[in-house]
């Protein structure tokens, strides 16, 4: 029947194996937003905003799933665990859906509702997921797919809207013989589930008309929320009344132990059959309720919070357990800094024009070692008594890092010390000035900063005349007035900064390319689209590498300034250079019309960058070769919008903070060593189930290094690019090595000094 041809959506399987990161990424999200919960196999599953963790039951332990594992790193929506098949099958807002089985170490991708271009991109979201005979029922924003868990293919699509069209269904129920499936805007349908021909819409009837949240069977009988927030119960026999209805608004359904639970923005209930309350939660101590998400299973409710994790709580009581891996307090980092054993994460937030608007009020949150601690806006603001807003830049001090300083692009300038918050800098107490834009109070803009050799801190201050400041390590400020080599009429923001060799300081516009100033003779320049072969003056990144070359990050490329010594000499007209490449033999400029948002240097003088759309480059000293890239498809990383990176110098971990959370790469290229007091090898010893590198470390630049076994056998061989390599336990990377001790060889590359460390191999 022609009609048919409109109802029916041929979906073939499209699968793909997501691969596993674990030996050479670490994933550092924050699960404390719980979008869903579901429960079996004695664990409760937990998907929080783009990665999932299992709470085992039984031990009490966390384990944590995100991209580093293979998931996408989307937005999750939904996900149930399958007891049946031992599957956890996880929803997406794209339409994705992924599957883990226990004991794999691949993610099944299954993109067919992602790709299928019949259906528009809005209209992909994964609602919920209900498990019936073999299939899995599922929810989305066009009408319901079956996906055959037994052969982990597609089957059927129903449109079952007016005319077959796609209609938005939050939740399907098969309560034996019909499967009701309840749309948001088009009221409750209902069909004979062992119906072959549910593909017709016709064979689809709506019950009841307006829109629903939520629906479940408890006993014999259907149950649902309407947009109004009402429950409604629907009889066997074709009755409806309202049972109860709430003041504020109905987030999900979920059915586990013969109990509905039901829960909204600040309450969770849980009923037994014939509607008849059982618990609720809708206070917990030490806790402010703002709920995503709600399971009541065993005697607990399983409470999933905004921003508090998973809650448990015993029914009849108001005492909760927290449930929440360690990670920093959100997914959305802006700015992150790194010195030895450490990272910092601000999460202001300015749009690509450098409005902070709305004003973002958010905590910060700091690793050290393998632990993170969290601190919290309203801590924050309890401590400084006064609100740090929209911070967008972290800068550890060199020579003391426990000191730490956070800009913020409306209040002034952030000092923390030992962890702790000491004070924010601004009009009351430092010569900080507070700026007008049309009449209006624009608070303190605050954003680039870095310290100078002398530990003097230098940053800049948009919309500001004297908008170039220091801070002295006594607490001094020291103003200079930038108005002759721009105005703030032609310039929206300043942005990053960047210290010489020479100590000369070098800052980036919005609009005014990048400027120089050398503060011994008090003199600046500058150079521009025009005056200096910019792409653009709308500067992004700067840094200096270890040949004192200053590398400028635009909005449309890269640029370098070989020659900043020569700067502010008499008549110089200083010019930035492209760096061309060979593609296919033709030169091609280097990263051309990319969107720069971070430049940072390694210990071998290589070059990361960070881009807006296109994930992260890792290039050769002169920027000639890529060694390295980092999209979304081919790494861990969760967005290719990365906004910032940061190197740990000791280690070689690469920290990228991308919109949808922060990764780390352990790179091997670490700041190289004066001498080889400080070689040593780790993990050692090596022990049974190790898959990872062996990395040996405290080398000198360009090291010889040798690995052999005890009877002199030369199973590695390499030379360090910067104070590290990496070893991954093979001879030549044709088999693992057996067990025993392995001799480490280092020779400096004058062959003046040799040192000698040991490598215990378990298998």
């Amino acid at each position: 029947m022609k009609r048919w041809a409109i109802a029916f959506l041929i979906i073939l399987p499209l699968l793909a194996a997501a691969q596993n990161f674990e030996d050479r990424w670490t994933g550092h999200f924050s699960y404390a937003s719980v979008k869903d919960i579901s429960q079996g196999d004695n664990k409760i599953y937990v998907g929080a905003e783009n990665a999932v963790f299992t709470y085992d039951l039984s031990t009490q332990q966390i384990q944590t799933l995100s991209t580093v594992n293979g998931l996408s790193g989307n937005a999750i929506t939904t996900l149930h665990y399958s007891e049946s098949y031992d599957l956890l099958i996880i929803g997406y807002e794209s339409g994705l859906i992924e599957i883990v089985k226990e004991g794999e170490e691949n993610v099944l991708k299954v993109v067919d509702i992602l790709e299928k271009q019949t259906i528009p991109p809005d209209r992909k979201r994964i609602n919920n997921f209900t498990e019936f005979n073999e299939n899995l029922y599922i929810a989305t924003q066009y009408g319901i797919s079956v996906y055959d868990l037994s052969r982990l293919e597609f089957g059927d699509t129903y449109f079952i809207g007016d005319g077959g069209a796609q209609i938005n269904i939050v939740q399907t129920i098969v309560q034996e013989p019909y499967i009701f499936a309840a749309s948001s805007t088009s009221g409750m349908r209902r069909a004979f589930v062992a119906d072959d021909n549910l593909i017709d819409y016709q064979n689809w009837t709506t019950i009841m008309g307006g829109g629903f949240r939520a629906a479940e069977k408890l006993g014999n009988e259907l149950y649902a929320s309407n947009r109004s927030n009402t429950i409604l119960r629907f009889t066997p026999n074709g009755v409806t009344t309202a049972v109860q209805n709430f003041n504020t608004e109905v987030l999900n359904f979920r059915m586990a132990d013969d109990l509905l639970t039901i829960t909204t923005k600040n309450s969770v209930q849980a009923f037994s059959e014939g509607y008849v309350q059982e618990a609720i939660v809708d206070n917990i101590l030490d806790f402010e309720l703002d709920l995503l998400s709600g399971y009541a299973f065993n005697n607990n409710f399983y409470v999933g919070t905004n921003e508090d994790g998973l809650l448990v709580v015993p029914f009849g009581s108001m005492q909760a357990t927290q449930v929440l891996p360690n990670g920093p307090i959100r997914n959305s980092p802006f700015a992150i800094d790194a010195s030895p054993g450490q990272l910092w994460v601000a999460f202001g937030e300015v749009d690509v024009d450098y409005n902070p608007f709305p004003i973002s009020k958010y905590g910060i949150s700091h690793l050290k070692d393998t632990l993170w601690n969290n601190i919290d806006y309203e801590d924050l603001r309890t401590s400084l008594n006064a609100e740090p807003t929209d911070l967008v830049k972290v800068t550890i001090n060199p020579e003391n890092q426990d000191e730490v300083f956070m800009s913020s692009f409306e209040k002034g300038l952030l000092k923390i010390v030992d962890e702790t918050p000491t004070i924010l800098y601004d009009q009351t107490n430092s010569p900080l000035d507070r700026i007008i834009i049309n009449g209006a109070d624009a608070g303190i803009r605050i954003l680039g900063s870095q310290f100078d050799s002398q530990g003097n801190l230098w940053f800049v201050q948009s919309k500001e005349k004297e908008g170039l400041i220091k801070l002295t390590p006594g607490g001094q400020f020291q103003k200079t007035d930038i108005s002759s080599i721009i105005t703030n009429e032609s310039e929206i923001a300043l942005t990053e900064l960047a210290i010489s060799r020479e100590g000369y300081v070098f800052f980036g516009s919005y609009g005014n390319g990048v400027i120089g100033y050398n503060p011994t003779a008090n003199k600046f320049n500058i150079i521009t689209e025009n005056a200096g072969n910019l792409p653009t003056n709308n500067i992004r990144a700067l840094t200096f590498d270890k040949q004192n070359r200053l590398w400028i990050g635009t909005l449309k490329g890269v640029r370098v300034l070989f020659s900043p010594g020569s700067f502010f000499e008499e008549g110089a007209t200083p010019t930035a250079q492209a760096i061309i490449i060979l593609e296919d033999g033709v030169g091609q400029e280097l990263l051309f019309q990319q969107s720069i948002t971070d430049i940072e240097v390694d210990g071998s003088n290589n070059k990361w960058i960070s881009t807006a759309t296109s994930g992260v480059f890792y290039l050769s000293p002169n920027g000639q070769e890529t060694l390295l890239r980092f999209t979304k498809d081919n790494s861990p990383l969760p967005s290719n919008n990365v906004q910032d990176i940061s190197i740990d110098p000791f280690t070689g971990v690469v920290y990228f903070a991308t919109t949808q959370g922060i990764v780390a790469y352990r790179g091997s290229a670490t700041a190289p060593s004066d001498n080889l007091e400080n070689v040593r090898a780790y993990p050692n010893p090596v022990r049974p189930g190790f898959n990872g590198n062996v990395t040996i470390d405290g080398l000198t630049a360009q090291a010889n290094v040798k690995i052999t076994d005890i009877t002199g056998s030369l199973v590695f061989e390499e030379t360090s690019e910067g104070g590290s390599v990496l070893w991954d336990t093979t001879a030549f990377g044709k088999y693992k090595v057996r067990s025993g001790v392995y001799l480490v060889l280092v020779t400096t590359e004058d062959n003046l000094e040799t040192k000698v460390a040991k490598i215990m191999i378990i298998r």
